[in-house]
């Protein structure tokens, strides 16, 4: 059970990791190509990345959770350094949600929105693969 924990904290990493990068660089830019029209393409793309903020939650909730477990005193250092960038990570993930979402879909101001959720999303994705790092390290 001892080697579970950590094991499965690195699937779970990895899952958040994988699925931000499978929504950004292939499944939306299929969208675009493939849909009759931009504006269609914009509403599913905006449904996917609703979905996949749930996703980073709960990935996010499960790695807070599993980071709670008794760990030997040597990891717990890593764990707490991994706990930052999950944390930060399910934060922009929301921030990129109730707050910059809504003004894309309501075309606010559409090409600095679209550029502040880009970012947002390029600094949860960085979050995400550092958090895959350290635990990735630490099941080692």
């Amino acid at each position: 059970m001892r080697d579970f924990l950590p094991r499965s904290s690195v699937w779970v990493a990895a899952l958040w990791w994988g699925s931000l990068t499978t929504v950004a660089a292939y499944v939306v830019p299929m969208l675009f190509a493939h849909l009759p029209s931009p504006a269609m393409a914009g509403n599913m793309a905006a449904k996917l990345f609703t979905a996949q903020t749930w996703v980073a939650l709960v990935c996010g909730l499960c790695l807070l959770m599993v980071s709670r477990s008794n760990q030997p005193l040597a990891q717990v250092e890593k764990a707490q350094s991994a706990i930052v960038y999950i944390v930060l990570g399910m934060l922009l993930a929301l921030l990129s949600e109730l707050a910059v979402a809504p003004r894309i879909v309501a075309r606010q101001n559409l090409p600095l929105w679209h550029s502040v959720g880009v970012g947002l999303y390029i600094a949860q994705w960085l979050c995400a693969g550092l958090t895959f790092k350290k635990l990735l390290g630490r099941a080692g």
